[in-house]
């Protein structure tokens, strides 16, 4: 039962799905829950993809939106608060990285935050509308898989800079070769189960995942619990996208 407990760990901390800890966590099992964030990302995608099959015939819009809403709902926002941190850091830290640091630790939330919250929501509903129309089961289980692989990626080669902070025990303890295997694996299974598609949405969420890793070097020298809920929400919008885009 104990092998269960770090993907316990990580479904409570990663959704709202009520979860009973049999253990107090410590820092070693919470470094090891990161090994499996892509199989919380596929409960998550096979939940959105059951719920756009109960919608049935319902208007494409209202499915769009309630998919949204219960996208953000089952993750209770966690990654959207890191992505309007990272937003308000990024533009009210003027190049400086204390002054980005510290501002990401303001729980307040300014204009670039809520700019950057807007637009980024309307281009995932914008998707959503046209793969929720489609029946694209396979994007909407991907999307959520393919976002929790890129943050094992920025674990994996991404320094963590905040002492303490939220991922400080994930970036201590867990399992770098086993993490690297489940990422190559999945790499490997999606095309094969979603074909040209698959492809080409890791394609996206691979060059979205470096983009946004060499800005956090550049700006920060790494990495901070903030920074990667925001590559969490635009490798997720990015593989959406992709997919829509692809869609005939």
């Amino acid at each position: 039962m104990r092998l269960f407990h770090p993907f316990l760990i990580a479904l409570q901390f990663l959704t709202r799905f009520p979860v009973h800890l049999p253990v107090i966590p410590d820092a070693r099992l919470v470094g090891r829950s990161l090994l499996y964030y892509p199989l919380v990302g596929l409960v998550l995608g096979l939940v959105l993809a059951a719920l756009n099959w109960t919608l049935g015939n319902a208007p494409g819009l209202l499915r769009a939106a309630l998919l949204l809403a219960a996208w953000v709902l089952l993750t209770g926002a966690l990654h959207l608060d890191g992505l309007a941190d990272s937003a308000d850091a990024w533009v009210g830290g003027l190049g400086d990285r204390e002054r980005t640091l510290a501002i990401m630790k303001d729980p307040c939330c300014g204009p670039a935050a809520v700019v950057t919250l807007v637009v980024v929501l309307l281009v995932k509903f914008s998707a959503l509308v046209q793969l929720a129309s489609a029946r694209n089961w396979a994007a909407l289980v991907l999307a959520p898989v393919l976002g929790r692989i890129a943050l094992q990626a920025l674990f994996l080669t991404t320094p963590y800079v905040r002492p303490g902070g939220l991922g400080a025990n994930l970036a201590q303890y867990f399992p770098r070769r086993n993490c690297a295997i489940v990422m190559l694996v999945s790499l490997i299974v999606i095309p094969l189960v979603a074909g040209s598609h698959g492809f080409w949405m890791i394609l996206a969420v691979t060059g979205t995942m470096l983009l946004l890793r060499s800005m956090m070097i550049r700006r920060i020298g790494g990495m901070t619990g903030d920074t990667a809920g925001a590559l969490v929400t635009l490798t997720e919008v990015t593989a959406l996208m992709t997919a829509a885009l692809l869609q005939p």
